[in-house]
């Protein structure tokens, strides 16, 4: 190794897990690492650009990736971070990554928890594009990091779960930045700048429902596990049952359907 550990903050399921030696990061291998390497390979031979490189395995049983300069957005979200200019960022990564991955095949390896039938199937998605998981240089997104819940999805289901975080698509009440009360406005902003069609637009509404239903099993599952880092999320006061959420979705259909046209 060249140089010491430095600890990389952020993440939730790799809290305090995660370091950079020199010009590599290291991480906890997992039982699917080997999909998310292969998916990593592709992205490299097809000259995509916003995501980190497989490198190998370390002594110690770690992954070994490129370190990719820049900043990942964490609380408490800068003001830069929070801007339209770097939503649109946020969409045209997100449609540079899903055209580089459109030829990868993912028969041959075995992916983590499977989505809802109806949303996987079209491609490799990255399936967790939550702030800390966006890389920026000069306030535009440039890369793609943790790939560890990537598996067969669609770009209906990418888009539902970066919309649902950046736009973000939730009530007020649970938004404290400058994104309050402009939910709607860059989500129709985000979908406008990735170029999503209307057929794609019209299933946004369910994406996005069985995106937080999916995420709030994810949780709960690692949080009865004992996962730390879950269960402090699981208790946060910003947080969404899948029910509410459901709830609430309902209450602003005119308003979702109009952002969407």
């Amino acid at each position: 190794m060249a140089g010491p550990e430095v600890p990389l903050p952020g993440g939730v399921a790799n809290r305090g897990l995660v370091v950079r030696v020199g010009d590599t990061v290291r991480r906890p291998v997992r039982r699917t690492s080997p999909a998310a390497h292969a998916l990593l390979r592709h992205l490299e031979e097809v000259g995509f650009a916003g995501a980190p490189r497989f490198l190998g395995v370390d002594e110690q049983g770690r992954e070994v990736l490129s370190y990719v300069p820049g900043t990942a957005v964490l609380p408490p979200y800068p003001a830069w971070a929070l801007t339209d200019e770097a939503l649109v960022s946020v969409a045209e990564l997100l449609r540079s990554y899903h055209s580089a991955v459109a030829g990868f095949d993912p028969a041959p390896h075995a992916w983590p928890a499977s989505l809802p039938a109806a949303f996987r199937g079209e491609l490799v998605g990255h399936n967790d594009l939550n702030l800390d998981n966006v890389v920026f240089r000069d306030g535009r997104a440039v890369a793609l990091i943790d790939f560890d819940l990537a598996g067969p999805g669609s770009r209906v289901w990418d888009l539902a779960c970066a919309a649902r975080l950046w736009a973000p698509v939730r009530p007020d009440a649970t938004i404290r930045d400058t994104r309050r009360g402009r939910g709607f406005r860059r989500l129709r902003l985000f979908l406008d700048a990735y170029g999503a069609d209307g057929a794609d637009r019209r299933r946004i509404p369910g994406a996005l429902q069985q995106n937080q239903e999916w995420f709030c099993v994810l949780i709960e599952r690692y949080a009865a596990a004992g996962h730390a880092a879950f269960l402090e999320y699981s208790r946060s006061d910003l947080r969404m049952q899948a029910d509410a959420y459901r709830d609430w979705l309902a209450d602003v259909a005119p308003a979702l359907t109009a952002s969407l046209s």
